[in-house]
């Protein structure tokens, strides 16, 4: 495949724009699950700081996938 062509939907079906938006939300939930294990490490070692520090990026995770999924629900229905 010439390198300066980009796949746009022919091989996978799903138009770029669409398939980076599904990957980001999939991204975004596997960190929040990734997240829920740093966060269990950091409590057992006693440590509240990054207790906290990995729950608001767990929380900001967590909210980037509502807003993709919000976004991608209202590319798919148009």
């Amino acid at each position: 495949m010439d390198p300066t062509q980009q796949e746009t939907g022919g091989v996978t079906g799903t138009m770029d724009k669409d398939y980076n938006l599904i990957w980001f939300v999939e991204q975004c939930l596997s960190n929040v699950l990734r997240l829920e294990n740093y966060i269990a490490d950091a409590e057992r070692a006693g440590d509240g700081e990054l207790t906290e520090f990995f729950r608001r990026a767990q929380a900001e995770s967590r909210k980037g996938a509502e807003q993709g999924k919000d976004f991608l629900r209202r590319r798919l229905a148009g």
